[in-house]
């Protein structure tokens, strides 16, 4: 069985592109990073049969949302936050300890709206879906293991 995750972050608003990947696809999952919870919050309203989990980003203001969340998802560990409480704009060193801390298989962040998605050499899969106006990240869980990749709207 394939099991499909869509990740968005950085949306600042600017909703069509998550609407259109929505409808090119359907996924099991979704995650929205942050930046702007209210963006998740209307897609879930759009599609309410949909699984949608959220995370708070830096512009988010003030709420009692976790800004990390460790989510074990068909035998993989996810951890995700919006990247801001790890200085990511500074380097992802700080939310690859977190990750490796934490046990987890994918560390997921936004905040640079740079896309990125590689696997470490010890298997840890890293993955910024860059601004959700540009881009997302698709995360694919199947009896071959685990992938990522970027899909972009250019």
């Amino acid at each position: 069985m394939t099991f499909r995750i869509f990740v968005f972050s950085d949306s600042h608003r600017y909703v069509r592109s998550m609407y259109a990947a929505m409808e090119d696809g359907k996924p099991d999952l979704v995650l929205h990073l942050g930046d702007m919870l209210r963006d998740a919050e209307e897609l879930s309203y759009a599609y309410p049969q949909q699984s949608i989990v959220m995370v708070p980003g830096n512009c988010d203001g003030w709420t009692t949302q976790p800004l990390q969340k460790l989510l074990d998802i068909q035998g993989k560990k996810l951890l995700l936050s919006h990247g801001h409480i790890w200085q990511v704009k500074s380097g992802c060193e700080t939310a690859l300890a977190a990750a490796r801390q934490q046990g987890a298989d994918l560390v997921l962040f936004g905040h640079t709206h740079r896309a990125y998605c590689v696997q470490e050499p010890d298997g840890l899969w890293v993955l910024n879906p860059g601004a959700a106006r540009d881009s997302y990240g698709v995360v694919t869980i199947d009896g071959s293991g685990m992938r990522c990749e970027i899909v972009s709207f250019r």
